[in-house]
C-alpha cells in the first residue's frame, strides 16, 4: 500500500477548534502588577491632559497673532506642554514594556508549575511538543496585551473623551457629522473583530501542533532516518507549517482591513470639518482659530482610533494565547485529597506483619482520553513501518489491545513479602508495567486496593508514598546534563562518594574513567553519549541512590549483554539483602532465583510461585520458560 500525503497528527492537545478567552481571564495577570498600572494610569492621565491643553494654547496664539499681542508666555507654556507630554510618554512606555514582560514571566512561571504538577494521565494524553508550545510561543503574545493593547486603550480613551468635550464646546454641529463618521467605521472594526479572534485562536493551535510535529520527528530522527522517512516527515511538518502560516495570512488580512478604517474615517472626517467649517466660518458661526483647534482635537480623535484598531489584533490574538494557556491553568493537578483521612482510618498503627505491598482484586482501565491518545500514537508508529516498508496488507495500524476501552487489569491478587524478590512475567500487553504504575500512583485503581505496609497507598500523600520507592522504567529517560545530574535527581544531598560507590555497584566504572571530568561527565541529549546499556545501568545507580526499602525495576535488564547482565545481578543481589524488590523480567536468568513468580495473561493472574513450581502447573510459564523469553 502506498501513501503520498502527509500523515495528518492530532492529539487531544490540538483541537481543531481551541479554548477562547475573556478580557475578564486575563485579570488576574494583571492584577499581580497593579501598583505599576495604577501609575501608568496617573501618568496618562498627565499626559492626556498635557496634549489636550495644546490644541487651546494653539488656538490662543492665533488669536493673539490676528490681535497684534505679545506671544512671549503663551509660545513657553506651549513648548513647555510638549516637552512634558514626551518625558511623561517615554516614561510609561518604559513601565508597560517592564509590566509586559512581567507578565510573560509570571504567567510562564505558572504554566510550567501547573505542567509540572499535571496528572501522569494527561501526559499521555497530550503531545509534548503542544505543551512547550504553550509555554514558549502562546505566553509571548500577553507581551502585546500591554505594549500595544492596554497602554494605547487607557491614554487613547482620555484623549478621546477629552477632545470630544472639547469639540462640543466649540462646534456642536461639526461633531455631528464627525460622530456618525467615525461611528461607522468603528461599527465595522467591532464586526472583524470577532473574525480576528477566531483566526488567531486556530493559528496558536496550529502552532501547537506543529511544534509537536517538530518535537515527533526530532525526538525519533535515528528512527526516521532508518526507516527512510526523512523526506516524509518533512512533508508532514512543513504541511503544518504552511497551515500556520495560512492562518497568519489570515489574519493579516483581516487587520489589513482594519488599519485603514481609521485613516479612512480621518479622511472623511477632514473633508467634512474644512468643507462645513469653512463654510460656518465664512458665515462668521465660528472662529478660523476655533476652526483650527476644532481640528487638532479631530487629530485627536481620530488618530488614537488608528492605534486601537491595531491594538484589536493584538489583543484577540493574546486572548487566543490566553485561552490555551488558561486551558492548562485549568487543568487539575495530582492530588493528596483522600490522605488527608490517613489518620482518621488508622494508618499510624503499624501493621508489622503485613507484606510490603498487597493487591487486593484491583482493576484497572485507561480513561479515554488516554486511550485516544495511545491509539493515535500507535498510528504514527504505523506510518514509520509503511515508510520502511515492512507493512504487510491486512495489517491494523492500531493494537488490538487499543481497539476498545477494555480493563487492563482484571482482578489482580498477590503479595509482596518483606525482603523478598518478586517477578512479573507474562507476554507483551499482560499488564505488568500497568502494575508499577498503579503502584507509583500515576494512576489509580478503578476497582479493588493496593496496600503497602497494611495500609491502602491512596492515604499516603504521593510524595511520602513515592519516597518507600526506587523506581526504573522499561525506558527510563537519561537527563540532559551530566552524571552527577542525573543521579542526583531523586537523592539531591548525595555525595561524590556516593555517587561514584552506586555507579560501581551497577558496573559503570569505566564511565567515570573515560575523561578526567568524572561525575561531571556530560551524557548528552537523552543520553545519547552513552550505550543503551548504560543508560538503564544509570538509571539502577540513580534508584540505588536514593535507598529505598522497596525497588521496582521494569525489564532493567533488557539492553544489558550476558556479561553486564550478570554483573547487574550481583549488584542487585547485594543491595536486595535489606530490600523488597519487584521485577518485571523477560530474561529466564533473571527469574530462575526469585522468591515469588507472578505469571500475568490478558490482565489476570494465571499461575503464582516458585520456578520449580510454575514450570509444573503453568502452562503459558512453561511455553515461556521454554523460549527463554519472557516479555
Amino acid at each position: 500500500m502506498s501513501r503520498t500525503a502527509p500523515a495528518r497528527r492530532r492529539g487531544r492537545g490540538a483541537p481543531q477548534d481551541g479554548p477562547r478567552a475573556t478580557f475578564r481571564q486575563l485579570l488576574p495577570f494583571l492584577f499581580e502588577h497593579k501598583r505599576t498600572l495604577i501609575v501608568v494610569a496617573v501618568l496618562s492621565v498627565f499626559g492626556a491632559a498635557t496634549s489636550l491643553v495644546q490644541p487651546l494654547l494653539v488656538g490662543q496664539v492665533i488669536t493673539a497673532v490676528q490681535n497684534e499681542q505679545a506671544l512671549g508666555v503663551l509660545i513657553w507654556l506651549l513648548v513647555g506642554f510638549v516637552i512634558v507630554s514626551s518625558i511623561i510618554s517615554g516614561y510609561q512606555h518604559y513601565l508597560l514594556q517592564r509590566t509586559g514582560t512581567a507578565v510573560v514571566h509570571s504567567s510562564r512561571r505558572k504554566l510550567i508549575a501547573r505542567i509540572l504538577h499535571l496528572p501522569i494521565s494527561e501526559f499521555d494524553a497530550r503531545r509534548t511538543g503542544d505543551l512547550v508550545s504553550r509555554v514558549g510561543t502562546d505566553t509571548t503574545l500577553l507581551y502585546a496585551v500591554l505594549t500595544q493593547g492596554l497602554a494605547d486603550a487607557v491614554g487613547n480613551a482620555i484623549l478621546f473623551l477629552g477632545a470630544l468635550i472639547a469639540m462640543l464646546v466649540i462646534d456642536p454641529i461639526l461633531l455631528l457629522l464627525i460622530v456618525i463618521v467615525i461611528g461607522a467605521s468603528v461599527a465595522v472594526v467591532i464586526a472583524l473583530s470577532g473574525r480576528i479572534r477566531e483566526a488567531s485562536t486556530a493559528q496558536q493551535v496550529k502552532v501547537g501542533e506543529l511544534a509537536s510535529g517538530v518535537e515527533r520527528a526530532v525526538g525519533s530522527i535515528r528512527t526516521v532516518r532508518a526507516s527512510g522517512a526523512t523526506e516524509r516527515e518533512t512533508a508532514a511538518v512543513s504541511e503544518l507549517a504552511g497551515e500556520a502560516y495560512g492562518l497568519g495570512v489570515r489574519i493579516a488580512k483581516v487587520s489589513a482591513l482594519v488599519v485603514p478604517i481609521a485613516g479612512i474615517a480621518l479622511q472623511l472626517s477632514l473633508l467634512v470639518v474644512l468643507g462645513v467649517g469653512g463654510f460656518r466660518v465664512a458665515a462668521g458661526s465660528i472662529s478660523i482659530a476655533a476652526l483650527i483647534t476644532f481640528v487638532m482635537f479631530l487629530f485627536m480623535l481620530v488618530m488614537p482610533l488608528a492605534s486601537t484598531f491595531g491594538a484589536i489584533t493584538s489583543v484577540n490574538q493574546a486572548l487566543g494565547a490566553l485561552g490555551r494557556i488558561q486551558e492548562v491553568l485549568d487543568l487539575p493537578q495530582e492530588s493528596d485529597a483522600d490522605a488527608a483521612t490517613a489518620e482518621r482510618v488508622g494508618r499510624a498503627a503499624d501493621v508489622s506483619d503485613a507484606p510490603a505491598l498487597a493487591f487486593d482484586d484491583v482493576h484497572f482501565r485507561y480513561p479515554d482520553d488516554v486511550v485516544a491518545a495511545r491509539k493515535a500514537a500507535a498510528t504514527e508508529a504505523h506510518s514509520l513501518l509503511v515508510d520502511a516498508h515492512l507493512e504487510r496488507d491486512g495489517d491494523s495500524p492500531v493494537p488490538a489491545a487499543l481497539d476498545s476501552n477494555r480493563e487492563v487489569l482484571r482482578g489482580i491478587s498477590f503479595s509482596v513479602p518483606r525482603g523478598s524478590r518478586v517477578a512479573l512475567v507474562g507476554p507483551s500487553g499482560a499488564g505488568k508495567s500497568t502494575i508499577l504504575a498503579l503502584i507509583e500512583r500515576f494512576y489509580d485503581p478503578t476497582g479493588g486496593s493496593i496496600r503497602l505496609g497494611g495500609h491502602d497507598i491512596r492515604t499516603y500523600p504521593r510524595a511520602e508514598l513515592r519516597a518507600h520507592f526506587g523506581y526504573v522504567e522499561q525506558d527510563a529517560p537519561t537527563l540532559a546534563g551530566t552524571l552527577a545530574d542525573n543521579l542526583r535527581l531523586a537523592s539531591p544531598d548525595a555525595t561524590d562518594a556516593d555517587c561514584e560507590r552506586v555507579l560501581h555497584a551497577v558496573n559503570l566504572a569505566e564511565v567515570l574513567e573515560r575523561g578526567p571530568l568524572g561525575l561531571s561527565t556530560p551524557v548528552g541529549e537523552d543520553g545519547v553519549m552513552l550505550s543503551g546499556g548504560e543508560r538503564q545501568r544509570l538509571a539502577i545507580a540513580r534508584a540505588l541512590l536514593t535507598e529505598a526499602p522497596i525497588l521496582l525495576l521494569d525489564e532493567s535488564t533488557s539492553s544489558l549483554d550476558g556479561v553486564n547482565e550478570q554483573r547487574m545481578r550481583e549488584a542487585i543481589d547485594a543491595v536486595a539483602t535489606d530490600r523488597t524488590l519487584v521485577v518485571i523480567a523477560h530474561r529466564l536468568s533473571t527469574v530462575v532465583d526469585s522468591d515469588v513468580i507472578v505469571v500475568l495473561q490478558d490482565g489476570q493472574v494465571v499461575g503464582q510461585g516458585t520456578h520449580a513450581e510454575l514450570i509444573e502447573t503453568t502452562p503459558l510459564y512453561r511455553d515461556l520458560a521454554r523460549h527463554q523469553l519472557l516479555a
